[in-house]
Order: C-alpha cells, then sequence, then structure tokens
C-alpha cells in the first residue's frame, strides 16, 4: 500500500519578525523542519512532499533534494489549499500522512502509529490532552464509540465545548483517494477566505468513514512554534528530554537545566557532564570522561579517562579531532580540526592545537600555539612557543620528535624537524633543521650545539 509523507512548511511565522522561513528557525542546532525530516526518515514512503512558499528557495535549497519533492503554494490561502497543490504528486491509493514543518518533536511512533490506524481507509487525527488548550480546534467525539465527529475551532466552540481539553493538533493520515476528493470539494466561504484542512472531518463523517483520534503521548510532541518565546520554550522542553535520556542511560549531569545537546552525544560507563556545558555535531565520550564547566565541545572523540578542564573549546568540523586516553585539557584551552591527541597528553591554560598529532605523553602547558605539527612522545613544549606554519601563501609542516625539549618563547618557522631528544633554548627563533640531541639556541643567528647533553632531572 504506497504512502505519501507531506509536510506543510509554506508559512511566514509573521510573529517570528524574522526574514528567515519559520521552519528553518534552528531548536538544539537544527532546523524546525529537519527535525520533521528526521521523524519521517524511518518510514518507508513512496513520496515525500514538502510544501514550501514563504522563503521557498531558501526552504528548498536547506532541505535538498535527497529523495525530497517539493511543491509550491503560492500564495497562501490556508492549509486545505497547501494540500490542494500536492494533489497532482500522490502517489497511490494507500495513505498519505500530513505533518507541519513547524511542529518538530513530532515521534517516529506517533506518526506510525497515525499511518497504521489509517491503513487506507479511515481518517485519523493526532490529538492530544492540553492543560490550556486555548486557541486549538476542540475534538468532539461520538459518546457511544469514541469516534470523532467534528473539529470546532476555538473561536465558535460553546462555552460547555471550550471545557474539552482535547484539540487537535494539526497532523492527520487520510486515505489517499479520499483525501484528494474532499480537497477539491473545500470552499473558502468564512471569513478569512482560506481554505481548511480541517473540513474534510465533516466529509468523512457524511460520507460514512471511520474518523479517529489518537492521542499523542504528550503535549510538547505536538508543540508549534509562531515566536521566539514559543521556540526558546520549546528548546528547554527538548533540552530537558534529553538530559533526561542521557542520565537515564547513566550519564551524571550537574544540572539538567544547564545542559545543551545539539547534535549527537554517545558516551560510556561513568561520564559526568558540568553546568553549562554545550555539546554539538557528532561527539563521542568514553568510560569515566569528565567534562568541566563551561565547556564547547562539538565533533570529537574523547577516550577513557580524559578530563576536559572548565572553559575548554573543541570544534573538529568537518575534520574531527580526538582526545585520547588520560589526556588533560585546559582550562581556557582550544582544540581545532584536526587535532589528534594520544594518551596522557597535556593541553594546558591558552593553548590552541590545529591540524596536529601529539604523541602519547606530549604536553604544552601554557600559552602556546601548535599548528600543522607532527610531535612526538614526551615532548615538553614550553610557554609562549609557536609553530610559524603559513608564509602568507601555503601552510608548512612541523615535526618535533620525540622527547624534544621546546622552551619557552620560541618560533619553530616550518618547514623544520627538530630531531629525537633535540633542545630548543628559550627565545629561539628556529629556521633550520635541529638534528636529534642537540641544543639549538637562536637569538639573531641559529647555532647547533651537537655535543651537548641535557642535565639530568633532578629526583
Amino acid at each position: 500500500m504506497a504512502l505519501n509523507i507531506v509536510i506543510m512548511a509554506a508559512g511566514k511565522g509573521t510573529r517570528m519578525k524574522s526574514a528567515t522561513p519559520k521552519v528553518l528557525h534552528k531548536l538544539a542546532g537544527r532546523s524546525l523542519l529537519s527535525h520533521v525530516l528526521k521523524s519521517c526518515q524511518p518510514l518507508t514512503a513512496d513520496a515525500r512532499i514538502v510544501i514550501t512558499g514563504h522563503g521557498a528557495e531558501q526552504v528548498e535549497a536547506a532541505v535538498g533534494a535527497d529523495g525530497i519533492s517539493f511543491v509550491r503554494q503560492m500564495p497562501q490561502l490556508g492549509t486545505g489549499h497547501a494540500i490542494q497543490q500536492t494533489v497532482p504528486a500522490l502517489v497511490g491509493e494507500g495513505t498519505t500522512l500530513i505533518l507541519n514543518g513547524d511542529v518538530p518533536l513530532i515521534e517516529t511512533a506517533t506518526a506510525k502509529a497515525l499511518i497504521d490506524a489509517c491503513a487506507g481507509h479511515a481518517l485519523v487525527l493526532l490529538t492530544v490532552d492540553l492543560a490550556d488548550p486555548t486557541g486549538y480546534g476542540r475534538i468532539i467525539r461520538n459518546a457511544d464509540d469514541g469516534g470523532v465527529l467534528a473539529i470546532v475551532e476555538h473561536k465558535d466552540a460553546t462555552p460547555q465545548q471550550r471545557l474539552i481539553r482535547e484539540g487537535y493538533s494539526g497532523m492527520m493520515a487520510a486515505p489517499t483517494a479520499a483525501l484528494k476528493r474532499w480537497v477539491g470539494q473545500l470552499t473558502n466561504d468564512n471569513a478569512q477566505g482560506e481554505y481548511y484542512l480541517t473540513d474534510i472531518v465533516a466529509m468523512a463523517v457524511a460520507e460514512g468513514l471511520p474518523v479517529l483520534g489518537i492521542k499523542a503521548h504528550s503535549e510538547t510532541e505536538v508543540l508549534g512554534v509562531n515566536d521566539p518565546v514559543q521556540l526558546a520554550q520549546l528548546e528547554r522542553a527538548f533540552q530537558a528530554r534529553q538530559a533526561q535520556d542521557l542520565m537515564r542511560a547513566g550519564v551524571r549531569l550537574a544540572d539538567p537545566a544547564r545542559f545543551d545537546l545539539r547534535g549527537t552525544l554517545t558516551h560510556g560507563q561513568d561520564c559526568e557532564i558540568d553546568v553549562n556545558c554545550v555539546i554539538e555535531g557528532d561527539v563521542a565520550l568514553g568510560d569515566g570522561v569528565r567534562i568541566g564547566a563551561n565547556c564547547v565541545i562539538r565533533n570529537v572523540k574523547i577516550a577513557s579517562g580524559a578530563r576536559i578542564h572548565e572553559f575548554t573549546h573543541i570544534d573538529g568540523e568537518a575534520l574531527g579531532a580526538s582526545v585520547g586516553e588520560g589526556a588533560l585539557i585546559g582550562p581556557f584551552a582550544r582544540l581545532r580540526p584536526g587535532a589528534q591527541l594520544g594518551s596522557d597528553v597535556h593541553i594546558g591554560n591558552f593553548v590552541e592545537v590545529k591540524n596536529s598529532t601529539l604523541a602519547n605523553g606530549a604536553k604544552a602547558n601554557h600559552l602556546a600555539y601548535l599548528g600543522d605539527a607532527t610531535v612526538g612522545e614526551r615532548v615538553n613544549y614550553g610557554a609562549g612557543s609557536i609553530t610559524a606554519n603559513y608564509d602568507g601563501a601555503n601552510k608548512h609542516r612541523t615535526t618535533i620528535g620525540d622527547d624534544v625539549h621546546v622552551g619557552s618563547n620560541c618560533v619553530l618557522v616550518a618547514p623544520v624537524t627538530l630531531g629525537n631528544g633535540a633542545t630548543i633554548g628559550g627565545g629561539s627563533t628556529i629556521t633550520k633543521d635541529v638534528e636529534p640531541g642537540s641544543l639549538a639556541v637562536a637569538r639573531g643567528k641559529q647555532m647547533a650545539l651537537p655535543g651537548w647533553t641535557r642535565p639530568a632531572k633532578k629526583r
């Protein structure tokens, strides 16, 4: 049996007071419309249709064309008028699921329940019990069998009908053949001069077709967005739901009300996240990872036992980033795309790492920059030192061997290689390769002392 999924995304959203189309406003880092599309993704559909109108070009560009077809509603003359535009694109004689692009938290299970209840022969409405149903169309049910007799708009409801808490969500599943017929019979004989999709309920009742109402699991699932206040309220509701899911899975959040997940977070056991942290993109945490307060973590894999101290900013972007087992990062550190840190690496305060690999045990503890570098094991990289990796036209790489010591306030001018065990004297500007085991001091002219032996550590 053919399934059509139709998402209404043509509205302007005047109360948003924004040039951005309403369905492209962000919830948890993704557009409202993308949330709806994601919920529909597991459903096997013969046609997926997005109705665009206001800002159509922007909406269509944001969605892309991967299995999605677009129908434009110009001008916007109501929900029934929107569905009228889709009639030539509807496939087969099965079921058409109709969702709202500005109602982002619809769950896949709920959408599937509507489809299953419709089964190509019943009109099924998604309803919800509301603490305050003001503004919602009320569901009038048959007292004998519980079937839906009508939807009465709030402004038209009697005082008795306004006591009904069950409201219509704006989403439904309908037999495709009947839907085509019904929307063809709609009129705009009303004060707004619009074509209302809800008028098909009376048509179904008149034809003797079953009209059913399925209740959403929660009010949050069917809440739409009409203004910035509602968007912010829905954001907090969604974040609370995500935080609860994480805590039930074993993640310890210091305060779930001060946590934001704007992407995907996978985790091991015994992970802890302090307050005011923002997780974006794809983030994976191993066992026992601890993240301090006020961190922004994006597109990174953090291995078991690592500690991300307060005020750290990690953004792997498209290249990604990784933090090895037992590594200590921050506070006030920044890891940029391509930062690949081995186990027990230390990146301290005001240190930035970009497109660089640090092998096990390497340390850059203060006020330093490592860009386009390959750093060996147990390297100690001094405060104030940088890799000068850009010559104004091209990026060049710095290679630092195992057990190298780089003193404070050094400049390593790439391309340059520091051999294993080399020591760079503080304040040096290194423009030539340094042999393994050498001491290089460059304050004006670079000098290398191959026979120099580093003093032993005091115990």
